[in-house]
């Protein structure tokens, strides 16, 4: 009998993807989460799935273990590694949407390249200070994320977490916006095409409109990028968790 549940590849279990899981898990939808991090102090304050006695332990796996006991039932998988070229496509394989937490720009370019060349619907999602961000992409459909970068940007050009910081509270607003969108997705209900932008200063939300560019390296109607090679991912400071 064939697989009857929707099932998300969450990639990062840091302040956005502690709360998506929670929130994937009671609405039914299976999960993968992918890290390969460790609990450390200075988490505590924007990822709330852990405590001190976490500290040390791989976030993947506490993060599967609190969302165990907080949806009893609930199908959730760790994988304790990080999302390389070699394997992205291999872990896509079965997903129906992936949502992405993660917290480089190297890691975002390469979750959407794969998303597009295997035709899987993508949620992204990011936080830098007071600002948060999401975009639900359906591939060939809608504008990608290299549609709106081309390319990441150069090491130090945007600060880190530890530079700019993070308001931890951000994480449940942009995180709930990216369940919303990836069950929208799941269930084939018309999504915004652009990014959502929201400003907790200013108290506002926006949409930035997004049509997909028939230019685009990797959506586009002539894609320039059809395998992921390595050396296109190169790995960069986090700036975002």
């Amino acid at each position: 009998m064939g697989r009857t549940k929707k099932r998300a590849l969450v990639i990062g279990a840091g302040g956005l993807g502690c709360a998506v899981l929670p929130l994937l898990a009671r609405q039914g939808v299976e999960a993968v989460v992918l890290d390969d991090d460790t609990v450390s102090l200075s988490n505590l304050q924007r990822q709330l799935l852990f405590g001190t006695a976490d500290l040390g332990r791989p976030k993947a796996e506490v993060a599967a273990e609190r969302v165990r006991a907080l949806v009893p039932g609930a199908s959730i998988d760790a994988r304790m590694e990080r999302l390389t070229p070699e394997r992205a496509l291999e872990l896509l394989a079965g997903v129906d949407v992936v949502v992405d937490g993660s917290d480089n720009f190297p890691t975002r370019f390469l979750v959407n390249d794969a998303c597009v060349i295997s035709g899987t619907p993508l949620v992204h999602g990011a936080i830098l200070r007071f600002t948060g961000q999401v975009m639900a992409i359906s591939p060939r459909e809608t504008a990608c994320y290299r549609c709106l970068f081309e390319a990441p940007p150069p090491a130090g050009v945007v600060p880190s977490c530890a530079e700019a910081g993070v308001l931890g509270a951000l994480c449940g607003i942009v995180g709930a916006w990216m369940v919303w969108s990836a069950l929208a997705l799941l269930s084939g209900t018309e999504t915004q095409d652009g990014l959502i932008v929201h400003d907790a200063l200013a108290g506002s939300t926006r949409l930035v409109g997004l049509r997909r560019d028939p230019a685009c390296a990797v959506c586009g109607d002539a894609p320039s990028i059809r395998t992921l090679t390595p050396e296109r991912y190169v790995e960069a400071e986090a700036c975002v968790a």
